[in-house]
């Protein structure tokens, strides 16, 4: 059952939903997701997804996969990023991540990884675009990180109008300090420098994106998305222009909009 939000509203195309708490906004944003998932097993044999990995995302696949009659066995699953050159054994590894906290968990029919190990990164690029054109996704649940960026897509790497459906790009440090703020590395020296990521316009081809955005650490970047001019100085504000995307927002990453919250 989808817990009631506080207040709810739309910024463009964007609509957005806040919660009282992390909690709350996961069991949400997974009751959403869940309830498409189910009409679109309706309709097709099998289809695919975009899953998304940090900590903004945990309490939502928890739900999610908490959840007994989602139909995993329908579903080929992809995701959005890899660190190039990472092990799997890493703990801040993407595949390890969502080995974790998704495919342990439920029976799907297919994962997709990209592997950021391949001795040619470029190749990896290609063969998993083919992958992911061949396959069209219908859902992605996401986040948005602390410098605006969408999987790593960081401002000095997003293009709204990407030529590539995938890329190699460098990390920015805003980004690096993000995975160390998470307690996925010890100190910034320890973080990538490059991953491979899909680019904003793959993303921008799925029908529906659904964000789930928790905790203090987010409020200034939701802030910007919602306000700051469409451009990838924050590459998130251009959800504003999704045709079907929910920012799912706690009272923390909230705490910077004008908001009458109680």
């Amino acid at each position: 059952m989808k817990p009631a939000s506080i207040t709810s509203f739309k910024v463009g195309t964007l609509a957005v939903e806040v919660y009282k708490d992390r909690e709350a906004l996961g069991q949400a944003a997974a009751a959403v997701a869940a309830g498409r998932l189910r009409d679109l097993a309706r309709q097709h044999e099998s289809f695919a997804v975009i899953f998304s990995t940090g900590q903004s995302q945990l309490a939502t696949l928890r739900a999610l996969t908490s959840i007994p009659d989602v139909p995993w066995n329908q579903i080929v699953g992809f995701h959005m990023d890899e660190y190039v050159g990472f092990s799997d054994d890493h703990r801040a590894s993407f595949r390890r991540y969502l080995r974790e906290n998704l495919t342990s968990r439920v029976q799907m029919r297919h994962f997709y990884e990209i592997d950021g190990t391949e001795a040619n990164a470029q190749k990896t690029c290609r063969e998993y675009a083919d992958l992911l054109r061949a396959h069209r996704p219908l859902l992605c649940p996401l986040g948005i990180g602390e410098n605006g960026h969408l999987a790593f897509n960081d401002p000095a790497e997003a293009l709204f109008d990407d030529p590539v459906d995938l890329k190699v790009v460098s990390l920015d440090r805003v980004c690096r300090q993000q995975q160390v703020n998470e307690g996925w590395f010890s100190d910034l020296a320890e973080v990538p420098t490059e991953a491979i990521t899909l680019t904003i316009p793959t993303l921008f081809r799925v029908p529906q994106l659904i964000l789930s955005i928790p905790g203090p650490r987010k409020a200034r970047i939701v802030k910007r998305t919602l306000n700051d001019p469409i451009s990838t100085a924050c590459p998130a504000t251009i959800l504003r222009q999704h045709s079907n995307a929910t920012l799912f927002l706690d009272v923390d990453s909230a705490a910077e909009l004008t908001l009458d919250l109680p």
